[in-house]
């Protein structure tokens, strides 16, 4: 299996990163074809720039967003990884996402409305956050930030989500919990 992943955090020594590593050597293990876009060591631009909207209209594709959507298109499943932020995507990813998956190539319209254009994708989707798991879930913030991410932004064009992760309080647990949620990483990773 082709399996992309987009990985998004500026510290290499992030937990973040711990989950990147277990999820590269699950998939390692299992023989998968893996590919790894990490967006702050390729230097990636995530803004989306009036000429990017210019070339989008005459036909012609950034080199740089080419690239990152030939290697959507080769994938069967992309797991992405990244903080949440500000309840949200940080601006990298949030880039990533408004640059690469761009109309045309993630979706379009014609007279019955949205064609979504990546059907037949899979992705998981693992992220930390800061705030511990409980006042999230009381909030409803789980809830919106799924609504967000998974029907917002993957659903919409085609991609089916397999599983959408989220890691609490992780500059504030102990090791113990961190290697258990490794674990749910491992779990996750296992079945696909």
């Amino acid at each position: 299996m082709k399996h992309l992943i987009i990985y998004s955090h500026p510290n290499s020594k992030s937990f973040c990163h711990a989950i990147l590593d277990k999820v590269e050597e699950v998939l390692a293990a299992k023989k998968h074809d893996i590919v790894v876009r990490d967006l702050y060591a390729l230097g990636f631009d995530p803004v989306l720039k009036a000429g990017d909207l210019a070339d989008f209209q005459s036909g012609k594709i950034p080199a740089d967003i080419k690239a990152e959507q030939n290697y959507i298109a080769w994938s069967d499943i992309m797991t992405i990884i990244h903080p949440v932020w500000w309840t949200g995507l940080p601006a990298m990813m949030k880039g990533y996402i408004d640059r690469v998956f761009s109309y045309g190539f993630a979706y379009s319209l014609d007279a019955s409305g949205i064609v979504k254009l990546l059907t037949g994708k899979k992705v998981i989707v693992f992220n930390t956050q800061g705030t511990p798991q409980d006042i999230y879930e009381k909030s409803g913030m789980f809830v919106a930030m799924k609504k967000t991410s998974d029907t917002g932004i993957h659903e919409f064009c085609g991609i089916n989500v397999l599983a959408h992760q989220f890691f609490g309080a992780v500059p504030y647990v102990d090791d113990a919990a961190r290697k258990s949620y490794l674990e749910k990483v491992k779990q996750i990773m296992d079945q696909y």
